[in-house]
């Protein structure tokens, strides 16, 4: 539960995979938000889900759609995060968009909201893995690209893709 002081977005990616992870075990990502958005910082949070929203999760059925994160009361809620009702349920299933807690230091808590309070930042669901059988979420704080931005990075992926393909060919030749 620490912020990264990187911002380098390939370093925030790959935070959660190189925790204690089980091969097999789901993590969604939100591939949106990284196009959408630049992201500045990151923070790991701990979630409250009751017993079916965690047995949907772990066969992976969920999705971040829409779903953002905002503080309310001094507490993070993340709001619009789809979880698939699990089948094999019986009439106590859950609500499938329903608000979710999510769990943070104060201090970290604190951070956050003085982030949150300048214009155009804003606290974004970035991925949910499941660590040492608890459900995690990165959350990451993010300024909205415009759309030239997104063009920029559009086409710094498509010259680094380029450049690989290039040397894959020089180290097989």
């Amino acid at each position: 539960m620490t912020a990264l002081t990187t911002t380098h977005p390939s370093a925030l990616r790959n935070m959660a995979a190189k925790k204690e992870q089980k091969p097999g075990t789901p993590s969604i990502t939100n591939r949106k938000a990284w196009h959408e958005f630049t992201i500045e910082d990151s923070y790991e949070a701990g979630i409250v889900l009751t017993g079916t929203e965690v047995k949907s999760l772990r066969q992976g059925n969920a999705s971040f759609g829409d779903a953002f994160a905002y503080m309310k009361s001094g507490e993070v809620w993340l709001k619009e995060f789809y979880i698939k009702p699990f089948e094999h349920a019986s009439y106590n299933n859950h609500e499938p968009r329903r608000e979710r807690k999510l769990l943070l230091k104060r201090d970290e808590i604190r951070k956050i909201d003085r982030a949150v309070s300048q214009k155009g930042v804003t606290l974004v669901p970035l991925k949910l893995y499941f660590t040492r059988g608890l459900a995690k979420v990165q959350l990451g704080l993010a300024r909205g690209k415009k759309k030239y931005d997104k063009r920029a990075s559009i086409a710094e992926k498509d010259e680094k893709r380029d450049r690989d393909r290039e040397l894959k060919r020089v180290k097989m030749g």
